[in-house]
Order: C-alpha cells, then sequence, then structure tokens
C-alpha cells in the first residue's frame, strides 16, 4: 500500500473545505492533477520545478508529476478516544495512514462557531493530540495486559518498550518526538500507535491573511518550532475557489493574490518531505514522470515501482542528473561525454535522479 497521510482536526476548522480542494477534479492549476480515489481519499500532485527544466531539453508529449494520498479522517471530538462522537471510526482511519496532517483553525468568524467558544489554536492542537494518547494508553495496557508474564527473548523486548511508551504516554508525551531505538520502534510498530505518526501543522486562515501574519498563526509557528514539526499556511476558501475554476483561470487568480502556488502545492510538498519520500525521474518521447521512492531505496527497488518485472529481472540501471542534463545539453552528449553513470543492485537512488533500467526477464 502507498504511504498516505490522513487530514484531522476538529469540527469546524476548515478540514473538509480542504479536502474537498484536493479531491477535486478541477482542481489542476500548474497541471498538478488532483482526483478522488475513493469518497475519503483523495490524491495530490507534488510540484516540482525540476520537471519543467527536464522537459526543456528532451521535449516530451506529456509530464506526469509524482502525487501522495490524503486521506479525510472523521471529524474528532473531545472524548473521542472513550468513542465519543465519531470516535471509533476517527481513530480507526487514522491508524491506517503514515502521517496527521493537523488542520489548525487561525482565524475568526462570527457565522462559524467555533467547538469551544473561541478560537484558540494551541489548545485545538492538545485536544486532539491528547485524545490521540489516550488511545495509545488504551492500546498500551491492552497489549501489555495479554503478553502476561511471557519471557522469551522476543517478549521481553517488546514488554520493555511497552512499558517505556506506557511512561511516555502517562506523561502525555507524543511518541515520535521521543527517543527510540531501532528494536523498541520494531517492537511498537504492529500496534500502530496514533503518537508515533509524524504531524504537519495547517494552519487554515482567513483570506485575507495569506502570508499567516496573524497571532494565531504566530502561536501555531510557535509550538511547532518547539516540538519539532512543521507547519503550513493555507486558506481553505481560497483553495475551494480555486479548485472551481480551469488552469489559466486559476493561475490568473493566483496572480491577483500576489501568489506564485496555491496553498495545496505547499501541503503536497511538505507532505511529500514528511512521509520521507523523494523522487527519481524518467525521461522519454512519450512522457516524463517522476516515481516516488522512500528515501534510501537500492535500484531494483526502485525500478520495481514502474513494473514488478524490472525488479526481478534487474541488470543495471543508467543513471545521470539534471545538472549534467543542462551542462551537456542533451542525453546523447551526457553518453558522449562518458558522465553517463552504470549502476549496480546495491546503488542507492538519490533524490533527483534520471534513470533509464537494463532488466532481463
Amino acid at each position: 500500500m502507498a504511504l498516505a497521510a490522513g487530514i484531522v482536526g476538529l469540527p469546524n476548522v476548515g478540514k473538509s473545505t480542504i479536502f474537498n480542494a484536493i479531491s477535486s477534479g478541477k482542481a489542476e492549476s500548474n497541471n498538478y492533477p488532483f482526483c478522488t480515489i475513493e469518497p475519503n481519499v483523495g490524491r495530490v500532485g507534488v510540484p516540482d520545478e525540476r520537471l519543467g527544466r527536464i522537459q526543456k531539453l528532451i521535449p516530451t508529449q506529456r509530464v506526469i508529476p509524482a502525487s501522495i494520498e490524503i486521506v479525510d479522517i472523521a471529524g474528532l471530538v473531545k472524548g473521542a478516544s472513550q468513542g465519543a462522537g465519531l470516535g471509533n471510526k476517527f481513530l480507526g482511519h487514522i491508524r491506517e495512514v503514515d502521517a496527521v496532517l493537523h488542520v489548525v483553525r487561525c482565524f475568526e468568524d462570527g457565522d462559524i462557531t467555533h467547538v469551544s467558544g473561541k478560537v484558540d489554536p494551541v489548545s485545538d492542537i492538545e485536544t486532539v493530540e491528547l485524545e490521540l494518547i489516550f488511545a495509545d494508553m488504551d492500546s498500551v495496557e491492552k497489549r501489555l495486559q495479554r503478553m502476561g508474564k511471557m519471557t522469551d527473548a522476543d517478549s521481553k523486548k517488546e514488554i520493555a518498550a511497552l512499558k517505556k511508551a506506557q511512561t511516555l504516554l502517562a506523561d502525555g508525551h507524543w511518541l515520535e518526538r521521543c527517543e527510540w531505538s531501532e528494536d523498541e520502534r520494531l517492537a511498537l510498530k504492529p500496534l500502530c500507535l496514533l503518537s508515533m505518526k509524524p504531524v504537519l501543522y495547517v494552519a487554515n486562515v482567513h483570506e485575507n491573511d495569506l502570508e499567516g501574519k496573524s497571532p494565531h498563526v504566530a502561536t501555531v509557528r510557535d509550538h511547532a518550532q518547539k516540538v519539532g514539526e512543521g507547519i503550513v499556511v493555507i486558506s481553505g476558501k481560497i483553495e475551494a475557489e480555486l479548485a472551481a475554476l480551469d488552469p489559466e483561470e486559476a493561475e490568473a487568480f493566483l496572480a491577483d493574490l500576489g501568489l506564485k502556488e496555491s496553498g495545496l502545492a505547499a501541503l503536497a510538498r511538505e507532505t511529500y518531505r514528511l512521509l520521507g519520500l523523494q523522487s527519481y525521474f524518467t525521461a522519454g518521447v512519450k512522457e516524463i514522470r517522476a516515481w516516488t521512492i522512500e528515501a534510501g531505496t537500492k535500484a531494483p527497488g526502485a525500478a520495481g515501482v514502474i513494473h514488478s518485472d524490472f525488479e526481478k529481472g534487474f541488470i543495471r540501471a543508467e543513471v545521470f542528473t539534471l545538472a549534467d542534463l543542462e551542462q551537456c545539453g542533451s542525453e546523447t552528449e551526457i553518453r558522449n561525454q562518458g558522465k553517463l553513470r552504470l549502476e549496480g543492485k546495491e546503488y542507492v537512488v538519490q533524490d533527483g535522479d534520471i534513470m533509464h533500467f537494463r532488466f532481463n526477464v
């Protein structure tokens, strides 16, 4: 299954507005496609200016960017960890994603009631994260009870990791921000703990505060810096308007607002980073395409993203860089100058590599 991020947040923070903009089939600003896969799953293109630079030197029929899955998760209310509201559905869905996009309301609007009666972004963040921590405490305690007094070596390691997690959760810690050994992470992985997921705060701002200069955004930035998480500023209302426009109209609208790109573009890029993903490129007569891999992937695994046969019958990869292409002017000249590298099965693919795979099946 492809890595995915889930949008979470309290009611009336703009979560659904932002997701609807993501999943709108019309939202194709700058040729980055958005589409709906299932009722609660959308796919958003990841902007990458390197694709355009490659196309200038390798003309092709179409350009296909990388994309990521975004899951719209049922709204959370205080008490969700005990099943309040749609708590069980919320917690079940968020366990399945790999990262959390936490939408926080950073705008005042008398027509949109805040669930707590006032706009307080950091308080909202704490409410959501505490509910997830409470749910993790329950999961850890149940697992410890099931393990009983098991004494084999693997069980001892797992019990030690669970007890460490139990202590940290009881002190209100988000587990992903704590120090863990690789063995401890492996021991906890089957539980799909909610607080073991990285977080990106999405500050939903008023359409008159697109740069995020309000005091509300400042508090979120301070909090994000304190806990070591990222933040993206976005106006759900503006993104909804952009989603209803065709690409040319959307580009003109962004220009009128003094923006080079939509907030969704920044959100997609930061989510890609949050998930630990990177791109390599293939470039030919028919298309230039960005392929998504996890950082650290070796050449055969990268080939397998295109087709499983490429991985099974992998022989070698022919690799060059965008810098090589721009310096030499063409792939032919790269070959002539001896800058085309031949890499084997142990080669770790680098972000931005341009590759051809040789295989035999």
